[in-house]
């Protein structure tokens, strides 16, 4: 079976128009005609000059859900009133299933993922056209698609997410593995086979153990009666309502369940000798090949991975920058105190295929 037939049996089919884009800002100017292509920058071009008068408008599909990118498409019209941004927020599933689908008449000019997995799928398929922005050379190694296909945006690490009502400090587990342990049956909440983060967590796993004890681990998940939802706010929202004593998550969503008033810690796990290290993972963005407006694309992707659009990912959503110099928010764990998982993040994105059959196998929900 092909990657972009797995892609297809997974991703829900739905269809998008883009009638349904919501503007920014409300008021938004009727459409003008697409930009004439230009062609793509070569990786040691500089891209600050991509915003030289340009205009009109740039359409963004976004996995994210909107109140986390919105502040900063708010601060990117407030530094480019003369481009209005489209926007179609959904689920990374949907709307990349939505890009290939409209490989033929390309309806968006930038994608945004939850995670590096669903870029890689889409690159490997060419949905994808090269840019490097400024900046990105001083990135750590492994936040970049082969040939600058994709680039990322912002990391984040797998945690474990716990209900302090129910779990005591002296009972937590300190590893993912520990998550199969029969205590915690029926106890468990994690997104499933169709979220994104958990196929690159899957991904990276082979990589860092090897697919037999992958496999061997999420068939305990199961066997452990794991409740598995669609997205991880469903998840930190049932361990912070106490459903669920434990939750497999990003580390940002432990800190929108603290702020939203839920009696909840977190884990950072596998840190003991001869463990993993912590698992992390990364946003993406990508230019549509072919997309209407592709200079306006360069301009908004250029802002994203920013001094100031990562200032504002970092303070508005807990997550960590990946442009040097950049601080986390206060009050969010420095990376540099765990230690992390030793492998190079893009190249365990690259086997989609091999992830998506390893899912179906074991029968993840």
């Amino acid at each position: 079976m092909s990657r972009r037939t797995h892609l297809l049996v997974l991703f829900i089919v739905l269809a998008f128009s883009l009638a349904g884009c919501a503007p920014v800002p409300a008021a938004a100017p009727a459409a003008p005609a697409a930009e004439a292509p230009a062609a793509a920058p070569a990786a040691d071009e500089p891209a600050a000059s991509a915003a030289d008068a340009v205009e009109g408008e740039v359409v963004l599909y976004t996995g994210r859900s909107e109140p986390l990118i919105q502040p900063v498409l708010d601060a990117f019209h407030a530094a480019h009133p003369d481009i209005n941004v489209r926007m179609k927020a959904g689920g990374n599933s949907e709307l990349a299933n939505a890009l290939l689908e409209e490989r033929g008449n390309p309806q968006a000019d930038v994608f945004v993922t939850t995670e590096m997995f669903t870029a890689q799928a889409l690159a490997d398929q060419d949905v994808f056209a090269p840019y490097r922005p400024a900046g990105v050379a001083d990135y750590p190694a492994g936040f970049v698609g082969a040939n600058d296909t994709w680039i990322g945006l912002t990391q984040r690490a797998r945690i474990i997410i716990y209900n302090k009502d129910l779990v005591s400090e002296d009972e937590l587990p300190t590893s993912i593995f520990d998550l199969t342990d029969p205590r915690w049956k029926g106890q468990i909440a994690s997104a499933g086979s169709t979220n994104g983060s958990m196929q690159a967590q899957i991904a990276v796993m082979r990589h860092l153990i090897g697919e037999p004890e992958t496999e061997e681990w999420l068939r305990g998940l199961i066997a452990n009666d794991v409740t598995f939802f669609r997205s991880h706010t469903d998840v930190r929202r049932a361990v912070g309502a106490g459903e669920f004593k434990l939750g497999l998550a990003n580390h940002y969503y432990y800190h929108l369940q603290l702020a939203e008033g839920s009696n909840v810690g977190v884990v950072y796990p596998d840190q003991g000798e001869g463990e993993i290290g912590l698992i992390t993972n990364a946003t993406a963005v990508g230019i549509i090949q072919g997309g209407p407006h592709p200079n306006a694309a360069r301009v908004l992707v250029d802002f994203l991975v920013s001094p100031e659009g990562q200032h504002i990912f970092a303070e508005r959503n807990y997550e960590y920058p990946l442009l040097p110099g950049i601080a986390a928010r206060e009050g969010v764990a420095p990376l540099e105190n765990y230690r992390l998982a030793e492998v190079d993040l893009s190249n365990a994105v690259q086997d989609s295929e091999e992830v998506f059959a390893l899912m179906e196998k074991v029968g993840l929900p």
